[in-house]
């Protein structure tokens, strides 16, 4: 296998023994046809020199990559979801496939999949996923990496042949399965299990593993359990202050779809906003606005607070209680922070920050439908320094209002960071590029109609061009 000499294989899970995952075998599928491999991601781990013939043996066949995991790795874990407890899931679709060291910064990443087949936690499930579910996480990790979201990289599609009966879609539907690159498998309702079956022990090796390879500074903490819930509570709150900045729905957010790193994952009923809505719902089955886009803040909260009762265990409440009071400053702060990289802004003083970051939000809401979300930053990114641009252009006559003489006037003062990034091609262009519910559903089209991979891979160039164009690299996003 023709791999480079930056790949550096390191699996670890499975040291922490049977009480962790299940070995199992992934689906024999009737066909491997690759739709898309991130050979930019692929890169990173050093294996972006596969021909397509082994990307496929590796991604569609699960054959092991050399020096990995021997076998593919069915995660145990338990959650709550939509705030009720559920003792019965794990990796019901999914498994652990290698784990890799990163080029140049050293990370621990894992190779995860999505669609792979059955596991003891399947339940009633077929293990499967559409093809149209695997298109859409594709899309969706795209444009979260450009608006400069952690998350993980969508890695490999590939369709397997299979005619699939679901609900929520016509039927039968295509099948694929995906494979992710992320920085954790380790999630909230990793310890969530464990302290349900009230082993604590289990717990206590938990947190030494995932400090030692995902927060090694702490290796020296008093108690680590709580300066680890610690890093985890000021990582969570800056990746939902950068999910609020991208006009981000995860629509899902129960305690089995959050890690330990603070990296978003597992795309199913997402949205991104097509105009200020706190109110706004991603899943058509979140009938009270659970996870609305203004709630998020709290449901990331709530969560924190689970996995706060599960290291009760092994270590005293009240320094996790303390840890976890800090969230709603550290949130202000980190939504502070990500709406000025959204609008490439250098920080001033915090109370400045603060005003300006309420000033937009209250122009953004006097803009309403007519807006949008992103041409709102598309316009004004640089502050001033794109006020021309944004008075000549087809919004022109929404930012006269109140709210928006009042940005304009909070925009003083500050300075663009990196200036050079307008001169890139992207903001030529009159629109920017969003992601929204019809144009997805349009891109699916094609591909269901006419089996037409053009505006996938058109939309996926547009993406990466916007991604170039605002700057926001993952050294910004990790």
């Amino acid at each position: 296998m023709p791999v480079s000499p930056r790949y550096q294989p390191d699996p670890q899970y499975g040291r922490l023994g049977p009480e962790f995952a299940d070995p199992v075998t992934a689906a024999e599928f009737p066909e491997t046809i690759l739709r898309y491999r991130n050979d930019r991601a692929a890169a990173r781990v050093g294996l972006e020199t596969l021909s397509d013939e082994e990307w496929t043996r590796h991604f569609g066949r699960f054959e092991p990559l050399p020096g990995n995991l021997g076998g593919p790795l069915a995660l145990r874990y338990h959650g709550h979801q939509f705030r009720s407890y559920n003792p019965e899931i794990g990796d019901g679709r999914g498994f652990l496939f290698a784990q890799l060291r990163e080029a140049g910064s050293g990370r621990l990443l894992d190779l995860g999949t999505k669609g792979s087949g059955q596991t003891p936690y399947s339940r009633f499930g077929d293990g499967r996923l559409t093809l149209k579910g695997g298109v859409r996480e594709v899309l969706a990790t795209a444009m979260l990496e450009a608006l400069g979201v952690p998350t993980s990289k969508s890695f490999s599609l590939i369709e397997t042949g299979e005619a699939l009966q679901r609900n929520d879609e016509p039927s039968p539907t295509r099948a694929a399965v995906l494979t992710r690159l992320s920085h954790s498998h380790v999630r909230f309702g990793t310890f969530q299990r464990h302290a349900y079956f009230d082993r604590g022990d289990l717990i206590a090796q938990l947190v030494d593993y995932s400090a030692g390879l995902y927060y090694p500074s702490l290796d020296n903490a008093p108690d680590k359990a709580v300066a680890m819930f610690q890093a985890v509570v000021g990582r969570s709150a800056t990746l939902v202050a950068r999910w609020m900045a991208a006009g981000f729905v995860h629509g899902v957010l129960n305690t089995d779809n959050m890690n330990l790193t603070g990296e978003s994952f597992d795309y199913g009923p997402y949205r991104f906003l097509p105009r200020n809505d706190p109110n706004f719902v991603a899943a058509y089955f979140d009938e009270v606005g659970l996870y609305s886009f203004g709630r998020q803040p709290e449901a990331v909260f709530w969560n924190l607070r689970q996995l706060a009762g599960a290291l009760t265990l092994v270590t005293d409440a009240d320094p996790l209680v303390e840890a976890i009071n800090t969230f709603s400053a550290s949130y202000r702060a980190a939504l502070a922070a990500a709406m000025l990289r959204r609008l490439g802004l250098v920080a001033r003083d915090p109370d400045a920050d603060i005003d300006l970051v309420n000033a937009a939000f209250k122009a953004l809401a006097e803009g309403g439908e007519l807006l949008r979300w992103e041409p709102f930053f598309f316009d004004w990114f640089g502050g001033r320094e794109s006020e021309a641009r944004a008075l000549a252009g087809p919004r022109a006559a929404l930012y006269d209002g109140e709210a928006f003489q009042a940005f304009r006037a909070a925009l003083a003062g500050y300075e663009m960071e990196r200036p050079e990034r307008l001169a890139s091609p992207y903001f030529a262009q009159v629109e920017p590029e969003e992601l929204l519910y019809d144009e997805i559903e349009a891109i699916w089209a094609a591909i269901a109609e006419r089996d037409d991979w053009a505006p996938f891979a058109t939309k996926l160039d547009r993406v990466e061009a916007a991604r170039q164009g605002w700057g926001l690299m993952e050294t910004d996003t990790a």
